[in-house]
This record gives C-alpha cells, sequence and structure tokens, in this order.
C-alpha cells in the first residue's frame, strides 16, 4: 500500500458511495478503526474493527434504495468533515442533512462519527 494522505482517503471514501463501488472501502479501513452511526438517537451504534466497519459502510454502498451525497468536504491535517445529504425515499421531505467526523492515520480511516439533523429515525439500509 502506498502512503495516502486524509484528501486522498477521504475522497475515495465519498466515491465508493458515489459509484456504488464497496471495494474501494478494502484498503482504506484501519483495524482499529472506530465508526458511530447517526442512529439510534441520542449517540448512534458504535461499530468497532475494519471487518464490522467495512460490513457496515458496504451495506450501505450497494443500498439502491437510498443515495449519499457529499455536499462539502474540509481536510484539516490528519481530520476531515464531509457534510452530506442521505436520501432514504422518493418524497420530496424523504432525506436528511448530516457531517461525518473523519481521521486519519498512516493513509487509513480510523474514525469516522456521524452526525444527523434529524431527532427522529431515518431507515438505513443497515436496518433492513
Amino acid at each position: 500500500m502506498s502512503f495516502r494522505n486524509t484528501t486522498e482517503v477521504i475522497d475515495r471514501f465519498n466515491r465508493a458511495f458515489l459509484e456504488a463501488d464497496p471495494d474501494l472501502l478494502t484498503d482504506l479501513i484501519a483495524e482499529d478503526c472506530v465508526m458511530e452511526s447517526v442512529q439510534p438517537a441520542p449517540t448512534g451504534e458504535r461499530v468497532e474493527g475494519r471487518d464490522a466497519c467495512f460490513a457496515f459502510w458496504r451495506t450501505l454502498v450497494e443500498d439502491d434504495a437510498t443515495q449519499f451525497q457529499p455536499r462539502e468536504v474540509i481536510v484539516a491535517g490528519d481530520r476531515a468533515t464531509i457534510r452530506w445529504n442521505y436520501r432514504f425515499g422518493d418524497g420530496a421531505t424523504d432525506w436528511v442533512e448530516g457531517v461525518n467526523l473523519m481521521r486519519v492515520r498512516d493513509g487509513l480511516i480510523v474514525e469516522a462519527l456521524g452526525y444527523s439533523k434529524t431527532a427522529g429515525d431515518v431507515p438505513l439500509a443497515t436496518d433492513h
């Protein structure tokens, strides 16, 4: 694996969702990665370890009934903020805004904390 900077890692992470290609994630996740999803409220589900994080994200990437759309990405050193929209249906209000706070170490994602504007439950692909 060649060393990747934070921008390269986050760009590829976002591409996995935009292109519905979970294989883009395979060598982006550290063994000690920790991810917290936006649900259930108030703290979200905590997922630990490379395999568990990959499985969670793979399910989201492969769910053709939903769409993750990055809106803005800000990178500062080993950290990145991804502002996104997540569409979970065809209705005018079937979407939420949120952010992921990401941390990258040695070219791998070690932390991904998700937060959303919604106070209610949004059906995620992992809920099916």
